[in-house]
């Protein structure tokens, strides 16, 4: 399903933009760029709130020359995210970065372009359970990401295969199970964390934005289609530079931004959307390398058996930092 400006929409992404003005003191003057190939961009649109750059920087990318800018729905699932953006269904999609792993190892048509943000998953479990050793023998849930569960479980020695039974069929509403009791642990993404502690349910064990390793490395990245990069490499390059922007807006006007996400029917919880914006660390595009954070990814990956290429070899075939190097440079704050 496509989703197109309205007039309530352009209305508040208007205030969006007077908003953006006040992180552009080091925009220059692009004139003697050449104008982009197209003037259309589609980005995967997902239930998902930390998403949020691509999600408010509509004013940004018309700044950039894009007059149709369109959300397109996607899957939420490691074949779904790669396939789709990999076949043309649209041009740029942020998501999970063992995501677009699998899908490079499968050989869809897609290059991370930029890391988005470092750490959005929280692990919370019930009383009697204090690390992540505790969970041998236990049930995990989570809606969209078991790769990562069985990753954090490997990570310290578990083998999520057999010391652990990891739930994550959505029909069976995982979330509200861990909320009964009948789950030990829940694996959550925003805007799931911050409904878990105004329930007051369940303690965490786990933030991927703070607690080490995960915090060194993007959890979410921004990915291409391979196909929309080769033809159009000014509409690349200014499609990042809007959504970089828009992550610096993230972390600069966090009331501003969860008030746009409101506004524009991506969510309708304020408080969590500031709460999310106030604890995710938006800022470390400049940081952290991407391409680092996919080898390490794609290692935890190796040793699960969920691919087949060298994790050297998927960092860099399937990574492109053209563009952000060019850009990091550019948008010196």
């Amino acid at each position: 399903m496509l989703i197109t400006q309205t007039r309530r929409r352009l209305l508040t992404t208007m205030a969006l933009g007077a908003g953006a003005a006040a992180i552009l003191p080091y925009r220059k003057s692009y004139a003697a760029e050449p104008p982009p190939e197209t003037t259309t961009v589609r980005l995967a649109k997902y239930p998902v709130i930390c998403f949020v750059p691509q999600y408010v920087s509509d004013e940004l990318l018309r700044a950039e020359g894009f007059t149709d800018i369109l959300y397109v729905e996607g899957g939420l699932t490691p074949t779904l995210v790669s396939h789709e953006l990999g076949s043309g269904k649209f041009d740029f999609s942020t998501c999970l970065t063992m995501h677009f792993i699998a899908g490079i190892d499968a050989g869809e048509s897609i290059s991370i372009v930029s890391g988005s943000h470092a750490g959005c998953f929280e692990l919370f479990v019930h009383e009697g359970i204090r690390g992540i050793t505790d969970l041998k023998g236990k049930t995990a849930a989570t809606t969209a990401t078991p790769e990562l569960m069985q990753a954090i479980a490997s990570y310290v020695g578990l083998d999520p295969n057999k010391d652990l039974t990891i739930v994550n069929d959505p029909t069976v509403r995982p979330l509200e199970l861990f909320a009964q009791g009948k789950i030990d642990a829940y694996l959550a993404l925003p805007p799931e964390p911050q409904e878990l502690h105004a329930r007051g349910i369940g303690r965490v064990i786990l933030r991927t934005a703070v607690d080490q390793p995960w915090s060194q490395y993007f959890c979410c990245s921004l990915a291409a289609n391979r196909d929309f990069v080769h033809k159009h490499p000014v509409a690349t390059k200014r499609v990042l530079r809007a959504l970089l922007k828009a992550t610096d807006l993230c972390a600069s006007q966090p009331e501003r931004v969860a008030r746009q996400l409101v506004d524009r029917g991506f969510t309708d919880r304020y408080d969590y959307a500031l709460q999310m914006l106030n604890e995710n660390p938006y800022g470390h595009w400049r940081d952290y390398d991407a391409r680092d954070s996919v080898r390490f990814y794609a290692l935890r990956m190796q040793e699960l058996a969920m691919i087949k290429n060298n994790p050297r070899r998927i960092a860099e075939e399937g990574t492109d930092s053209r563009f952000l190097d060019q850009l990091k440079r550019e948008l010196k704050a």
